[in-house]
């Protein structure tokens, strides 16, 4: 039986299964989902009741339901997307809300092709000057990947995770010269170990509500883990949102030798066990927004005279299709000045185009900074 719901929500009088935080399983959504009103994630502008009835007895082909796939932003409604795949094939099963959400997020439609590209020789990145350099203080390019013959991490049983640490905790062992570093369990590292990847805020760690809900989080924290190269500008984190997240990142503003070691090492990685893919998604993740690329290429820089013409600022943004941050992450304030510039597209461009946005927005915004 359908609840009726109360005229505090956007429909009265209808039959359907109301979200909130009451849910406690994917199971407890019996008929079409409503929303209270005020929700915004994307989940509830797509979740149409012709992607319902398509879809909501539905599982993709290592069982993962399409009510679990919409559970997060069906428990949480003020989540910002509120959906996760289980599985590469999840795109494919769940195609009627997926292709919503992809055209409606990315602008990438269902007859769409994706290329990937990570040969930093095509990148266009000539070092800073030395006044511009001063004004960036560190550069950071991480993307993620997947594993092709496993479903992804929230659908993943304990024994493919444990796996997939074995197989790259393997082929980070061989890593040399640059690359050589060392690997850190989660569940197994010491306290001064703990403390040491905290003081350099490279431990990620769980009690993610949103995580949580979509099953990203079991068994935490089992099989994840935190490789750093003994220099400290490259880190991979094992088993966390996605089977990897490989990270490159050092002081200053070179980010053609960022991005060159970031290429370098995902090739290395890859050599050994093969990402999941294709030509219409890229690179395939667990949140939608992340497809294609994966990849997020940031640098922290000192703007603070366009930090006082917000409209300049974002329309240099816009132009250049790269998003501002506060230094402390989406939807923080700067204090100072500061903040994280990085590309806002992930899919329909390759990552050499991707790191390319990022290098020509704050080649404009240092060049609007000096005229003021």
């Amino acid at each position: 039986m359908g609840q009726q719901l109360s005229n505090q929500y956007a429909s009265a009088d209808v039959e359907g299964t109301m979200m909130g935080a009451h849910l406690k399983s994917p199971e407890e959504i019996k008929q079409f989902p409503y929303f209270p009103s005020g929700t915004s994630s994307i989940l509830s502008k797509t979740l149409t009741k012709d992607v319902w009835e398509k879809c909501k007895d539905r599982k993709d082909k290592f069982g993962y339901t399409f009510k679990q796939a919409i559970f997060s932003g069906a428990k949480w409604t003020n989540s910002g997307v509120g959906v996760y795949a289980g599985s590469h094939d999840s795109y494919y099963e769940f195609a009627p809300l997926f292709d919503k959400i992809i055209q409606n997020y990315h602008g990438h439609s269902p007859q769409d092709k994706h290329v990937l590209n990570m040969d930093p020789k095509t990148l266009n990145a000539p070092a800073f000057p030395a006044d511009e350099d001063s004004m960036i203080n560190s550069t950071r390019i991480r993307v993620a990947r997947n594993f092709a013959d496993y479903p992804l991490g929230t659908n993943i049983s304990a024994a493919d995770r444990r796996e997939i640490e074995r197989k790259v905790t393997e082929a980070l062992a061989k890593f040399d010269g640059d690359l050589k570093g060392k690997y850190y369990s989660l569940g197994k590292m010491t306290d001064d170990e703990r403390k040491s990847l905290i003081a350099d805020h490279f431990l990620f760690k769980g009690g993610d509500k949103y995580l949580e809900s979509c099953g990203l989080e079991r068994e935490w924290p089992e099989a994840r883990g935190i490789f750093h190269n003994d220099a400290k500008t490259f880190l991979v984190w094992v088993n966390e949102e996605d089977a990897l997240r490989i990270i490159s990142m050092q002081k200053g503003s070179n980010i053609y030798e960022v991005f060159e070691r970031l290429s370098r090492a995902a090739g290395k990685i890859e050599a050994e066990t093969k990402f999941a893919s294709d030509d219409h998604l890229g690179y395939i993740t667990s949140c939608p927004t992340n497809l294609g690329t994966g990849l997020r290429a940031s640098v922290h820089i000192r703007l603070p005279k366009l930090a006082k013409k917000p409209e300049l600022f974002n329309a240099i943004a816009d132009k250049y299709y790269v998003q501002i941050r506060g230094i402390h992450g989406e939807h923080t304030e700067s204090d100072d000045g500061t903040y994280d510039i990085s590309n806002l597209r992930r899919l329909g461009r390759n990552e050499v185009d991707l790191v390319q946005d990022m290098y020509n927005g704050v080649k404009a915004l240092i060049a609007e900074e000096k005229k003021l």
